[in-house]
């Protein structure tokens, strides 16, 4: 069994420039394969509070990086069209050499539509127009040209030059569990499917889902890296951890984080076994949220103490 992909999530909201930049290179420098923002127009819930665009975000970074792969969790399918879309995943691609990975989704936050004056619609709708998205976005990687049309979308002979510099294209990363709308999609176009934090009590069940419509379809499920978004709590020592425990549960001890779901607290063999089991049980990428928000210490211990292990 191969080791999993391990990367950081590192919503945006409140730091500065220099705070992202300084992580991003430090995972860069670590040999950590992954970092993951958010894409907000300001960070749910608190609209007051500074947060970068993602996108912008995400080429300064990659840029300035040398090895890391840099993806949202998850692109908001509104924000964008697919066209434009395409052409800036492409782009992207080629300033970083191929480490762009590209996570979207149908949206999630009403209220940011609301105050920028952008459609929200049913999540029918949304889900509809993702699935042209994806369609487009698998056409402009493939053939460098897009010529579709559909309900929401119309495209006619684009040309998307260059191309993408990852074969057959930026892995396409979807992310949910609703088995009406998001697990056919995930079945139909994505190389990877995430589960969310919100979703972590539901694994195996959600994956037996996903199983049953690729067969439906005929594909093949393995073809589909399973990803797993989860908080990891990681102590030093154990003397510790308590203060880690209390500081993760502060941050993400809320509905919706799944702290004890996946009960990845503790120092560092004990993560080392947990993050066994989870590629154990087919999860080939584990997206970690950190306790501390990817502190130096943390980000040191993941890459000197768990990572190799693994």
């Amino acid at each position: 069994m191969s080791r999993p992909e391990i990367g950081v999530y590192l919503p945006q909201m409140g730091f500065s420039f220099e705070d992202l930049m300084r992580r991003a290179r430090r995972c860069d420098e670590l040999g950590i394969d992954s970092l993951w923002l958010y894409d907000h127009l300001y960070g749910p819930g608190m609209p007051d509070y500074p947060s970068m665009e993602a996108w912008t975000l995400a080429t300064a970074l990659l840029s300035r990086t040398e090895r890391l792969r840099i993806g949202h969790m998850v692109l908001c399918n509104q924000f964008r069209h697919p066209v434009t879309l395409a052409k800036m995943a492409t782009t992207l691609d080629q300033i970083s050499a191929g480490r762009l990975s590209l996570g979207i989704g149908s949206g999630s936050i009403e209220d940011e539509h609301r105050r920028a004056g952008l459609p929200w619609g049913t999540l029918a709708e949304r889900s509809e127009q993702l699935g042209e998205t994806l369609q487009i976005l698998r056409q402009a990687f493939a053939d460098e040209r897009i010529d579709f049309s559909g309900k929401h979308f119309s495209v006619t002979d684009m040309p998307v030059k260059p191309g993408p510099v990852q074969q057959p294209g930026p892995p396409i990363v979807v992310g949910g569990v609703g088995e009406k709308f998001t697990l056919p999609l995930v079945a139909r176009y994505a190389d990877v499917w995430n589960v969310p934090t919100y979703a972590l009590d539901q694994i195996e069940a959600k994956i037996a889902v996903l199983r049953s419509i690729c067969e439906d379809i005929g594909r093949d499920p393995s073809t589909i890296v399973l990803s797993i978004e989860a908080v990891m709590a990681l102590a030093a020592d154990e003397s510790s951890l308590d203060n880690v425990r209390s500081l993760a549960e502060k941050r993400f001890g809320g509905e919706g984080f799944g702290l004890y779901d996946t009960n990845l607290i503790g120092t560092s063999g004990f993560m080392v076994d947990r993050l066994g089991e989870l590629a154990e049980m087919g999860f080939g990428q584990i997206v970690l949220f950190t306790h501390d928000r990817c502190s130096d210490q943390t980000l040191e211990l993941l890459a000197s103490e768990v990572i190799p292990a693994l």
